[in-house]
């Protein structure tokens, strides 16, 4: 949520709340385990998102060889353990503004299987479990060229099905270092 400054890809996802609407679910369960909330993160108004996700990973060869990506993960929005209007409420306590048309980031989504898992450290369990792609090749971490794929789409019964279009994005290589 905090972190987006590596590998993040803005893509045609812009989506009101009135659209998915349809798609509110209850908020995150809680357990006598967790912690209590901090005043200003409890609403009354505590509700979940339920948007269907998939990431999937393409290698340049991959891609070259016309080879199809490979599912990684499939998760679900409303498995977030903060709600969307916690996590404004967090990013505004220390004073960061936010205007009307200002976007803000969930964060990784993450569920409790290991096939839901939306990070790749997770994913691979720091990198003891790699995961074998369509041709063939192994990732532990992403590498230089990998496409990473993210799908979302809401659909409920007698609501229309909302597409969010693919979020892509290819990781580039760091460029060389001059020295003078």
């Amino acid at each position: 949520f905090n972190a987006k400054n590596f590998a993040t890809t803005v893509s045609p996802w812009i989506v009101t709340l009135d659209a998915l609407e349809p798609f509110m679910v209850d908020g995150p369960p809680r357990t006598d385990d967790d912690p209590a909330n901090l005043d200003y993160l409890v609403s009354e108004k505590d509700f979940g998102v339920d948007i269907d996700l998939t990431v999937s990973i393409a290698s340049e060869g991959m891609r070259d060889a016309g080879v199809e990506p490979t599912l990684i993960s499939r998760g679900n929005y409303a498995d977030m353990y903060w709600t969307m209007s916690q996590m404004l409420a967090h990013h505004t306590s220390t004073g960061c503004p936010m205007r009307p048309g200002d976007m803000y980031a969930s964060g990784t989504v993450s569920g409790t299987t290991e096939d839901s898992r939306g990070c790749l450290l997770e994913r691979t369990w720091r990198g003891q479990n790699p995961i074998t792609l369509g041709d063939g090749t192994e990732r532990k971490f992403l590498a230089d060229g990998d496409e990473v794929i993210i799908r979302g789409w809401c659909q409920a019964e007698g609501a229309a099905r909302i597409g969010f279009g693919d979020c892509r994005g290819v990781v580039v290589p760091a460029r060389e270092r001059v020295q003078a």
